[in-house]
């Protein structure tokens, strides 16, 4: 599964993101279980609002992080979450 980029992104209504106090990470819930993530994932998949595009989501980590060039690694990223239902595009 590849990302679209003319697509917006929305997190999956079938999982919930949360702070996991216990584990001192953010992670996701489901009905089979839980993934822990990292800081990274975590920031990626909290953009994933519905109104975002991959193009605006990769613009604001840049800028929140005062850096470029996130692109691929936040496609790669992405890709997985959208492989593994966590996401989906509209």
């Amino acid at each position: 599964m590849t990302i679209n980029p003319d697509q917006t992104i929305k997190f999956s209504p079938l999982h919930r993101l949360q702070w996991e106090e216990a584990q001192q990470k953010n992670v996701i819930l489901y009905p089979e279980g839980m993934v822990e993530l990292n800081q990274s994932s975590a920031e990626i998949l909290k953009l994933c609002d519905g109104t975002r595009k991959l193009d605006q989501i990769v613009s604001e980590l840049e800028q929140k992080f005062a850096t470029t060039g996130l692109v691929n690694d936040i496609t790669a990223f992405l890709e997985v979450a959208l492989k593994n239902g966590w996401i989906q595009q509209h």
